[in-house]
């Protein structure tokens, strides 16, 4: 199963094990064994030691398995492919650069953006100026951004 037949990741904090499994196609016998293997992955464990996934570590998992199953790499190949791209990806950030996977940059008329904004008697058409597509393109993005920002705690 390649990477475009994984569904969309939801938006929402943590991923029961179960559910990983199913976004990322593999089965959570093979995400536990892959947490021993991958020291970058970490899920947290709370009572009863379940895991609990965070959105970066589903993008991780499925990143592994694009590696071993669709790349062909070998468990100690796909763990120094992954550490080049952690690294490579810090490097970057370092750079001032924030890497938005899958995003591209989207231009937004600031002017009718702010005059929708703060204007208090703002006319439907002034709303309208405003692209929708835009807005939910630049939500996406303050989405990559947060969760970027959460991979260092």
């Amino acid at each position: 199963m390649a990477d475009k037949a994984l569904p969309p990741i939801p938006v929402k904090r943590y991923f029961t094990i179960g559910e990983v499994g199913e976004l990322c196609g593999v089965k959570p016998h093979v995400l536990r064994y892959w947490e021993q293997e991958f020291t970058q992955l970490r899920p947290m464990k709370r009572r009863g030691n379940r895991r609990y996934y965070q959105h970066h570590e589903v993008l991780m998992i499925r990143r592994i398995r694009d590696l071993l199953y669709d790349q062909g790499f070998t468990i100690s190949g796909a763990r120094n492919k992954l550490q080049e791209l952690v690294q490579h990806e810090r490097d970057r950030r370092k750079a001032g650069e924030v890497p938005l996977e899958g995003m591209e940059a989207v231009e937004i008329d600031h002017e009718a953006f702010e005059a929708a904004l703060h204007d208090e008697e703002a006319t439907p058409s002034a709303a309208r100026s405003v692209d929708l597509s835009q807005l939910l393109q630049l939500r996406r993005e303050l989405f990559e951004i947060r969760e970027l920002l959460t991979v260092g705690r």
